[in-house]
């Protein structure tokens, strides 16, 4: 049986602020701890999805420029997937038909939730993305992913808020809940000795849920809406044929499919980045 695992980094035991994450450099003071328990919590999983008969794992780094895990903490036998390419998966890339269920760990709410962990959808430019008229994060990108090769998301870590999040769009999915959000920027965080057995078990009953619990899957061709939190971070994107605007701060597309439309997605994401650097 194989499982896939997507590990992002807000979502982890004990994070509680981008100073501690967001990529090896003089500011992230904390960076060190946070990879090492972004690993930590990885391995957890990994026991889970062992423990329920997985025979074969693959681990997809999600987060910034997906360089976080430490492959020489995590145990023999497993595959990682590290840095970037033009996967059209984006934090899914690697998924496949051939896996019997897929994984989050370390995720984190979309934009805008209340008391959840660093929300945010993909990056800080995108305020509120809608697929076909749904408010979705990279939760559900990630599900609905998974499930346009038939695989079924069948457990997540993340904070309380993101644990209710993937509920809703996942009905039946095990969750594992390693803090709870008093604000953007301040935790109650459990100790790793707790979270630890708290994700391998949600994954073990998830993995062993699988078929139960089923595919997540958005059919036919998906209107999409992008939301951004400046004018010019979605101006640009009228330069490409997909885009039509909405209003001051946001755009449209239609995607034929899931696939088509998450690549329309990230490569709004990826042009809002430039309209935003136009005032230079």
């Amino acid at each position: 049986m194989r499982v896939f695992i997507s590990v992002d980094i807000e979502g982890i035991t004990g994070i509680t602020s981008w100073t501690q994450c967001s990529r090896p450099d003089g500011n992230s003071f904390d960076y060190a701890f946070a990879r090492r328990r972004m690993t930590g919590d990885v391995i957890a999983a990994i026991e889970g999805a062992r423990a329920a008969g997985a025979t074969a794992i693959t681990v997809k780094d999600s987060h910034g420029n997906s360089k976080n895990l430490l492959i020489d903490e995590l145990p023999a036998g497993v595959r990682l997937i590290t840095g970037q390419a033009g996967d059209v998966n984006g934090m899914m890339a690697g998924v496949d038909e051939g896996y019997d269920a897929a994984v989050l760990v370390g995720y984190h709410a979309m934009a805008g939730t209340p008391n959840a962990v660093m929300e945010h959808t993909i990056t800080g430019t995108l305020h509120r993305l809608h697929l076909s008229g749904r408010e979705s994060g990279e939760i559900a990108l990630s599900a609905y992913a998974a499930g346009a090769a038939g695989v079924p998301l069948v457990a997540i870590s993340s904070d309380a808020a993101g644990c209710v999040e993937a509920a809703n769009f996942i009905p039946g999915i095990e969750t594992a809940v390693v803090k709870t959000g008093r604000g953007r920027y301040m935790t109650e965080t459990l100790h790793p000795h707790e979270t630890a057995p708290l994700i391998a078990e949600a994954v073990r009953r998830g993995v062993e849920r699988r078929q139960e619990i089923g595919p997540t899957q958005l059919l036919g061709a998906i209107p999409i809406q992008m939301e951004f939190n400046r004018a010019e971070e979605c101006e640009i994107m009228l330069r490409i044929p997909w885009f039509t605007r909405v209003d001051g701060y946001s755009v449209k597309a239609i995607g034929q499919d899931f696939g088509e439309a998450h690549r329309i997605v990230w490569t709004g994401v990826n042009m809002s980045f430039q309209g935003l650097n136009s005032q230079y």
